[in-house]
């Protein structure tokens, strides 16, 4: 590949992406045993460092700084990005680039009081992270097995749901669930058995390099002091779901093997078993007895722990499918089939944890001042309405999506008698309540209750990335 072309504009350089991915993904799924050499031009390539550049502008964290106080606005409009792009590739190239320690921030973990630590590199550092991605990326995903869905491109976490309730309905009839959870799985992965991993595929010692400096780069805490980072890969790089996912494949190629077993076999009493994982998230269907599935506890944690990694002994737990497990926010549970008297189907359902979040949200909104017009409180409303709802919507998802419409009605209600505390019922209803629904102007509540549930369709290991080539 001709890596000394000119700065392409953005066109060009998402076609040339593409083209390099394309070409690196097919070397890798053609040759399993490959090792690529030769890639640290390709990061330094013009295009890559371009596309990288328009990923890291278009990402929600641009406006928030790293270490060296500089955002992607204030790179803008004071350096220029032709000047940006240009001082970096020649850094690079110079073999003069090293990263900078992450910005510790807290934020509140979802579902729980706890707080996590979210690791925010600099403008520049993040570049080069998505830089690296673009071209790691399509050479792992030449390896990464299907049950594995977080963090990969063209893969849902309906696709994980999906698939466990279709081998938890019949005729599969997997009826034993392991609930696993790795203990602070971003910040205990081992360095060494990590890039390890990295180097049975990539043979560039540049490459390694950086990758390396930045599991390295350690932490700006918020008192100021630095600490070295010395095992784990910190939430909030760019670079950091894939190195993951890397590391979290010793788990999916451990019990890849147990995923179909012969009638002969089943006799003999050997379990069926299929892992589904999103991430550090994971479950693990057994078609056997509860002793099969403490056993296939124990392995993965025998799995694991070459990584440095520790299943929970508190949160990793196994249950009957008639008990039912909450996965990915959905509650997922075997129960009676309503309308068929003696069956037994699995059902799909928003969980309580996420409900309760939900509602957290539309809360906060609608404790907020009542200066803004009712409209710019029902635009507020309806973004969190409508990415929650689509989420949801793949499942027995009805009653709940009408609790929460009559729920967000009612703060509504209340949030508007806070704004108009001298107004009577019938003034507030003719002003804001046409046809008894919240609207001001143009601008009307969304109606949880008028979302069209369905059933996701399994896809199985037919999901294309966007580098297979068809026909």
């Amino acid at each position: 590949m001709n890596t000394g072309a000119p700065w392409p504009t953005a066109e060009q350089a998402e076609a040339r992406v593409l083209e390099i991915q394309t070409k690196l993904h097919r070397w890798a799924t053609d040759a399993p045993d490959r090792r690529f050499a030769d890639l640290f031009n390709l990061v330094c390539d013009p295009a890559v460092l371009l596309v990288a550049w328009r990923r890291v502008k278009g990402n929600k964290g641009a406006r928030t700084a790293g270490v060296d106080g500089q955002t992607v606005y204030y790179i803008q409009q004071r350096r220029g990005e032709a000047v940006f792009l240009a001082e970096l590739r020649a850094d690079l190239k110079a073999r003069r680039f090293r990263p900078l320690p992450v910005w510790e921030r807290l934020i509140p973990k979802p579902g729980s009081g706890k707080l996590r630590m979210l690791g925010i590199p600099t403008v520049r550092d993040r570049v080069v992270q998505a830089a690296l991605k673009l071209v790691l990326e399509p050479i792992f995903e030449a390896d990464f097995l299907p049950c594995s869905y977080g963090f990969r491109p063209g893969r849902r976490a309906q696709d994980a749901i999906a698939e466990i309730h279709l081998f938890a309905s019949p005729p599969h009839g997997y009826q034993w669930v392991v609930e696993g959870d790795i203990q602070a799985c971003f910040d205990e992965i081992d360095h060494a058995a990590l890039l390890g991993r990295v180097r049975q595929r990539i043979a560039d010692k540049r490459v390694l390099a950086l990758v390396k400096a930045f599991l390295k780069a350690g932490i700006l805490n918020q008192d100021g002091g630095v600490r070295d980072t010395i095992t784990g890969t910190p939430q909030g790089g760019i670079l950091s779901p894939l190195l993951a996912n890397i590391a979290l494949g010793v788990l999916d190629e451990h019990l890849a093997g147990r995923q179909t077993t012969t009638r002969a076999q089943r006799r003999r009493g050997q379990p069926s078993v299929r892992l589904i994982r999103y991430a550090d998230d994971w479950v693990v269907l057994v078609r056997g007895t509860r002793a099969h599935a403490e056993t296939l506890r124990d392995e993965a944690a025998t799995a694991l722990a070459p990584m440095g990694l520790r299943l929970s002994a508190a949160k990793t737990r196994i249950c009957h499918l008639d008990e039912g497990f909450d996965f990915l926010g959905f509650r997922i549970q075997r129960q009676p089939k309503r309308g068929a008297p003696g069956q037994h189907a699995v059902y799909t359902w928003p969980s309580k944890k996420a409900l309760a979040a939900v509602k957290a949200k539309v809360r906060a909104l609608t404790r907020a001042g009542s200066n803004q017009p009712l409209a710019g409180l029902l635009g507020h409303l309806n973004r969190v309405l409508r990415g929650w709802t689509n989420y949801f919507r793949y499942g027995v998802s009805k009653r709940t999506f009408d609790y929460l419409g009559q729920f967000t009605w009612n703060r509504v209600l209340r949030w508007l008698r806070r704004k108009h505390p001298r107004a009577s019922w019938g003034w507030l209803r003719r002003r804001y309540l046409p046809r008894w629904w919240p609207t001001h102007g143009t601008t009307e509540l969304l109606r949880p209750a008028a979302v069209t549930v369905t059933r996701y369709r399994y896809r199985g290991a037919q999901i294309p990335t966007p580098w297979t080539v068809t026909g």
